[in-house]
């Protein structure tokens, strides 16, 4: 049953799909699909920060049950809210439940048998059941002819509502993750929200049946609901829980094997005779609403779990094996957490041949598990402002020029904005147009930077049209060359910025041949968190970061890097932390992160350093490092302002 119900798409890894999307762009995303030292696509809720600051923020969720739907409307509806509220409670929400909004989309084959008085039984439940807990549904959308005629058939869609949960978040470093610590006296909490007894009909488990079920779980009581919600949002803002997780598709068994597949160590040992089910099958795939958590200050804990009447059931604890052992009625069952991993992953690596084929698919699920995230800092990495003698609130102009340079298409200019800022330099904004029309002709800065994003579309193919306007614009031209020919200058060129930098030949401009940048082996567009290493190293920027091993984001999907000479004839100053896909993410040759120009001041980098150099930036940083402001990747942008600098006195 557990093998099957993992393979579900519902309930399985989607790792072929969060893969190839940019999960780092504008460098705010505090919270995004990827979770633990695995990276895999398992967070609950998703978190946006309002500015750099790193603090206030925005989350989001979504939930729906459209087979629960298609046995009793009501239970459907109040099960779409539920998942949603169960997913977006782990992100300390302002008011807390109070200050969520929900916007539903309705999805219904209406005007056919039965459907427009189940429509209306849907919507009606909808509206009850926001009421009851005390919020709005201001917005949503409606699709209400989801019908497919064929000339001997009539497909109709299951009658769906999707609910979309939005919420400000007090401080986005509070977020939980649903990833198991190793914690020593932690327990694993059991809350229980649908206050009835566990039903299979609609759950993932009828579904490799065939079956639909007679009868679904849903949601008896709102107020306690409420109450349940309330008090784990204060609990996390106390920062008393370290790992949770809704439960829902797949039931209890797949979420408590999810906390632990993006860790690499442990396991879970839980005892289920306290949820007083004697059906193990019910107990483990029923898709009653609820949540696990873990915690170790279970005093703490219990006392207001009870005190504010809340019901609940200590069900286990971590343990050193790499397993998960459940107890029942005087049976044992255990669990082989890694086994089972692969099972969930294969639904994954099966669609991601479609679309990477059948080589780099198998290599991404034979090394997905292999390329857990380590990190070295530096010893004297401090990870604070003030080690760079910075403050939080700049006061005044420093008078250390930098320009971002843009070309219509790109999409990673606020975010390096701010870490030049941030480092010191004040940042101008220069557009492709305004050194075309001559308004600009980077005299007045030091230090330029070439952005990430899809400059004209990619329609030529990445950079080839951004490097065309500076090669056949006089003004253009010339400003470029007037720059390079300075001795005091610095560029940066990351992502799309650094294929441009390699399409006009400006990192080894002495090659006869020069390296040339082309689609990632995988034939499609690469996001992850990856580590990269930094060598010995004569880079402005990343000469003091030499030793280490640091995180950072990729997304690109040209980013493989070609050279026409050996590798000596190169200074190359950081590769991908494994050689093998994905963590080597386009099969560049020598497995190249970045290209240095001899003299150290020019640097072309596939990955987005100015994406991290916030702590909650990353998507797994380390957990010995909690009083970090920044990482290390800042430092790469203060050298630059310090060498300028020096060159400017």
């Amino acid at each position: 049953y557990l093998d099957q119900v993992l393979q579900l798409e519902a309930v399985a890894c989607k790792d072929w799909l969060t893969n190839k999307v940019d999960r780092s762009v504008t460098g705010k995303i505090a919270k995004q699909q990827c979770a633990g030292p695995i990276q895999l696509p398992l967070n609950n809720v998703g978190v946006v920060t309002i500015d750099y600051l790193g603090k206030k923020g925005i989350a989001t969720s979504i939930g729906h049950a459209p087979i629960s739907a298609l046995i009793d409307p009501t239970k459907g509806s109040q099960l779409s809210i539920a998942e949603a509220l169960t997913n977006i409670v782990w992100a300390p929400i302002q008011d807390k439940l109070s200050g969520i909004s929900l916007s539903a989309n309705w999805m219904w084959p209406a005007k056919n048998e039965g459907e427009n008085a189940r429509l209306f039984e849907a919507v009606k439940a909808i509206s009850d059941f926001a009421i009851d807990l005390g919020i709005n549904i201001p917005t949503g959308k409606d699709s209400l002819s989801m019908t497919q005629k064929y000339d001997d058939d009539v497909v109709y869609s299951p009658g769906t509502v999707i609910i979309s949960g939005v919420g400000e978040v007090t401080n986005v470093k509070k977020v939980i993750e649903p990833v198991l610590q190793n914690v020593a006296n932690s327990k694993l909490f059991y809350i229980d929200l649908s206050f009835e007894s566990k039903k299979l009909g609609g759950s993932s488990f009828s579904q490799i049946l065939n079956k639909l079920g007679q009868e679904s779980p849903g949601v008896r009581d709102a107020k306690k609901f409420k109450a349940a919600f309330d008090i784990m949002q204060e609990m996390i803002e106390d920062k008393l829980i370290l790992a949770g997780h809704d439960i829902s598709a797949g039931g209890l068994i797949t979420a408590l094997l999810e906390m632990n597949f993006a860790n690499i160590k442990g396991g879970l040992s839980v005892i289920l005779d306290q949820l007083n089910e004697t059906d193990i099958i019910k107990l483990l795939f029923a898709e009653n609403p609820g949540i696990i958590f873990q915690t170790d200050k279970i005093e703490e804990v219990e006392n207001r779990l009870k005190n504010n009447g809340i019901d609940y059931a200590i069900i286990g604890e971590p343990i050193e094996e790499r397993k998960l052992t459940i107890i029942h009625q005087n049976k044992d069952y255990s669990f082989d957490i890694n086994t089972l991993r692969d099972t969930w992953y294969k639904s994954s690596y099966l669609l991601d041949q479609k679309q990477s084929g059948e080589g780099l698919a198998k290599d991404r699920f034979d090394n997905y598990k292999k390329q857990a995230l380590s990190y070295t800092f530096n010893a004297d990495f401090e990870g604070k402002l003030s080690q760079y003698g910075l403050k939080l609130k700049r006061e005044k102009s420093t008078g250390i020029k930098a320009a971002i340079i843009r070309e219509k298409g790109v999409n990673g200019d606020r975010e390096m904005a701010y870490s030049l800022y941030r480092a010191g330099f004040d940042v101008k904004d220069i557009h492709m147009t305004d050194l075309i029309a001559g308004r600009e002709n980077l005299e007045d800065v030091n230090m330029i930077v070439y952005v990430g994003g899809f400059s004209n579309s990619d329609v030529l193919g990445s950079a080839k049209g951004w490097a065309g306007a500076f090669l056949y614009n006089e003004k253009a031209k010339k400003a470029l060359d007037n720059f390079y020919a300075r001795p005091d200058t610095l560029s940066l060129g990351v992502c799309n910025g650094c294929q441009l930098m390699v399409e006009l030949g400006l990192v080894y401009p002495e090659h006869e041949e020069k390296p040339k940048m082309f689609h990632n082996a995988s034939h499609k567009f690469e996001s992850g968190f990856i580590n990269v290493d930094i060598y010995e190293n004569n880079s402005v920027m990343l000469k003091t970061l030499a030793g280490n091993r640091l995180g950072i984001w990729v997304a690109h999907g040209e980013g493989k890097f070609s050279f026409p000479y050996a590798e000596s004839k190169y200074n190359i100053p950081s590769k991908y932390g494994f050689e093998q896909y994905p963590a080597s993410p386009n099969g560049s040759d020598f497995n190249t992160a970045a290209i240095c120009s001899n003299d150290g001041r020019h640097l072309a980098m596939m990955p987005h350093l100015e994406r991290a150099i916030f702590p909650w930036q990353w998507a797994h940083y380390p957990s010995d490092r909690k009083a970090d402001e920044v990482t290390p990747w800042l430092e790469a942008f203060v050298n630059a302002r310090k060498w300028v600098e020096e060159k400017t006195k």
